[in-house]
């Protein structure tokens, strides 16, 4: 892939998503994680089964009030991509979550993943209703510093909560962005 703006694809619906579109989705979260990418499975080389049949948990629990999915696309291909979530219970409805947050390997440092972000937060706010944005990201991998340069604080850690290997132990570090 060659720089150039990325598209924004949102998909609210289990329905609305090609079988192609999907497969791609899941190919990059394969590439992400063999990569050492932190979007949910820790151990390279992952089982492509296994990636895909989390992709199509993500994918059956698409609605458009309570999880979306927010895919880049950068020259007609899947460049990255992330799910929103919000709780529907009405003491936390009216803030959500960001999860598996990627961008494939050659298209970073060009600029995806910050406008991902920035169009996930659009989204959240004018189209879902939401105030606030949480997401939990692993540390000692420069995402603090990435989800910063957002906007997003730190909120919270929980020390050692990813053992990577048995002298690699990570936080889990809770960020927010508010108000939207």
């Amino acid at each position: 892939m060659s720089t150039s703006e990325p598209g924004f694809v949102q998909i609210r619906h289990p329905h609305e998503i090609t079988e192609d579109l999907q497969r791609a989705a899941a190919a990059c979260w394969r590439e992400v994680s063999d990569a050492g990418g932190a979007a949910g499975f820790p151990f390279p080389p992952v089982d492509p089964q296994e990636v895909g049949a989390a992709a199509e948990a993500i994918v059956a629990g698409l609605s458009p009030d309570r999880s979306r999915l927010l895919v880049a696309t950068v020259r007609g291909s899947l460049a990255g991509w992330l799910n929103i979530r919000r709780d529907p219970h009405p003491l936390v409805s009216h803030w959500g979550t960001l999860h598996h947050v990627q961008t494939r390997p050659e298209v970073r440092g060009q600029g995806v993943g910050a406008a991902l972000m920035r169009s996930a937060r659009t989204v959240a706010r004018e189209e879902m209703g939401l105030e606030q944005l949480h997401l939990a990201a692993r540390g000692g991998a420069g995402l603090e510093e990435f989800y910063g340069r957002l906007g997003y604080r730190e909120i919270g850690r929980r020390p050692g909560a990813y053992r990577l290997a048995p002298d690699d132990d990570r936080d889990e570090v809770l960020m927010a962005l508010s108000p939207l």
